[in-house]
């Protein structure tokens, strides 16, 4: 009986010490770490600026003026070069170049720069037409007048013409004067002779009056 319990025991020590030795064999399972959240995706860059600018007109002549006009996107600060400066986002400005010059705009923002540039060509203006010498001048400005027919005395329209010249005579009172009266061919030589003579003494003496002084004129 004893050696049946001794039997028992040793089975059931021997059945501990296997499952002690079974027990210290099992492999140990690592932990599974929780999922991570994805990382957020990158904010996307700026934008970059746009811009744009014409001329109008684009030809000019001196002392002329044209037009500058633009527009943008995405920009923070512009300015325009030469002469301009800084300007709004959109807008428009006169220019007045001396010379042909190409403006440029350049745009400035959170996504970079961008320009645009626009040119005026400016037309050299033709050179002002010489001025008359002073025999031209006489011409254009001293006219003649008339008398009725076979009288010396002077008519309200001669008047008006003998004041214009006077103007003229005293702007250069270095001009001097030659008055002929004329006549035409129906009295004799002698009397029209006579005739044309009162009648430059008549256009003299009224000039006299208009202050024109009288060695600066003489009768034939």
């Amino acid at each position: 009986m004893r050696r049946d319990s001794f039997r028992k025991l040793a089975l059931v020590f021997g059945f501990i010490a296997l499952a002690v030795f079974a027990g210290g064999c099992k492999k140990k399972v690592a932990a599974t770490p929780p999922a991570q959240a994805p990382a957020p995706a990158p904010a996307p860059p700026p934008a970059k600026p746009t811009v744009t600018m014409n001329a109008s007109p684009a030809s000019i002549k001196t002392g002329e003026t044209a037009r500058l006009s633009w527009s943008s996107t995405n920009a923070t600060d512009l300015d325009i070069e030469p002469g301009v400066g800084k300007v709004a986002p959109e807008g428009a400005t006169p220019v007045n170049p001396t010379e042909s010059t190409t403006y440029t705009i350049t745009a400035t923002g959170p996504g970079g720069s961008a320009t645009a540039s626009a040119r005026v060509e400016v037309a050299a203006a033709p050179p002002p037409p010489p001025q008359p010498n002073l025999s031209q001048m006489f011409e254009q400005n001293v006219k003649d007048v008339y008398f009725d027919f076979d009288r010396s005395d002077i008519r309200e329209d001669a008047r008006g013409v003998l004041t214009k010249d006077a103007e003229f005579l005293r702007s250069y009172p270095q001009v001097r004067v030659s008055l002929e009266g004329n006549c035409d061919e129906r009295g004799s030589t002698e009397y029209n002779l006579g005739l044309g003579q009162r009648r430059a003494e008549a256009a003299k003496k009224y000039l006299v009056s208009l202050g024109i002084p009288a060695e600066r004129m003489e009768t034939v």
